[in-house]
């Protein structure tokens, strides 16, 4: 099996940069670019602040921090992010232009046997990427933030090669992460299906007037999250019992909300220039904290409820 080493990660947003430090504490040398001057210069701000969060939580050991650190670098071109690297992390904008122009440049560039991992949540980049790359590209789609959340899914396409499925679910593996492998492009994986068709009820919910944002998130955090975060779906289904589940079927009047293009709630946030947390305000206001803070307290509270669970699953495993 191929050993892989080196990375080369395209995109340094959101995503991006927080793949490189997955990669990194990983053990393989990372190269992290964007076309965004601005974007790449945050990003090793934002890298050491979650690796400091990650000890400051108890996860890493502080003793490794430089070392980690010292495994990435920034560099301003795709030529330098890709050239001799073993794997290619592709986490750039979710449009499909600026996805083939991409790939077109690292096919001009990168060693012929490099692996080429998309990080796409939606689209199928399989056309997008040149005939002679087919066979080892593939779909790697993680969650934020994935140096916490560790479910990545793994999806080949009609060429992809079995042995760099393998490959790829083996380095993830050896992560500490849980790979699940499809067989094909599908499009939205699982989570992102299922969070889908909550984002349709929540935005006609909302763009009814019907409840408020911290309704919403009240209702899923003391009702839904807390049973799924220990039994998930189908098995709190079990514990539910599978007859009421199907009267309760049978007796559902409620048509779901339609797919639609647009939100009204969404479109007046953003053009008030509440677009989340990086820009300080979204549904919610966060007192002018910044937005390392703000992720620095959210990873920390994940990180406290990832080890009650995995205290949880050792003793229904043991």
């Amino acid at each position: 099996m191929t050993r892989l080493a080196t990375v080369g990660v395209l995109g340094a947003g959101t995503m991006g940069h927080a793949l490189g430090l997955v990669h990194a504490i990983g053990g393989m040398d990372v190269r992290l670019q964007d076309t965004n001057a601005a974007t790449l210069a945050r990003a090793p701000g934002l890298i050491a602040n979650a690796l400091d969060t990650l000890i400051e939580g108890q996860v890493f050991d502080g003793a490794n921090r430089d070392a980690v650190l010292a495994r990435i670098a920034t560099v301003p071109t795709l030529a330098e992010a890709v050239d001799g690297v073993d794997l290619i992390v592709e986490a750039v904008v979710e449009n499909a232009d600026v996805k083939r122009t991409v790939y077109a440049e690292l096919d001009a560039v990168a060693k012929p046997e490099a692996i080429i991992a998309s990080n796409t949540s939606h689209l199928d980049v399989f056309p997008l990427i040149p005939p002679g790359r087919q066979p080892t590209a593939l779909i790697a789609h993680w969650y934020t933030p994935p140096y916490i959340c560790d479910l990545v899914d793994l999806a080949p396409g009609p060429e992809t090669r079995g042995d760099v499925i393998e490959t790829m679910r083996s380095l993830y593996a050896g992560f500490g992460k849980e790979p699940i492998v499809f067989k094909s492009m599908l499009e939205g994986y699982i989570a992102n299906r299922l969070q889908a068709a909550l984002h349709l009820e929540v935005f006609h919910l909302l763009d009814e007037g019907l409840v408020t944002p911290d309704d919403i998130d009240r209702s899923i955090r003391h009702g839904l999250a807390l049973r799924f975060a220990t039994l998930g779906v189908l098995r709190k289904a079990d514990f539910t019992g599978l007859d009421m589940m199907r009267r309760a079927i049978g007796n559902k009047t409620y048509e779901p909300p339609p797919v639609r293009g647009e939100s009204p709630t969404l479109e007046k946030l953003i053009a008030a220039g509440r677009g989340g947390v990086m820009s300080g305000a979204g549904f919610f206001d966060y007192g002018g904290k910044s937005a390392e803070e703000l992720f620095r307290e959210r990873d920390l509270e994940l990180l406290e409820l990832k080890r009650a669970l995995e205290a949880i699953e050792r003793k229904r495993t043991t």
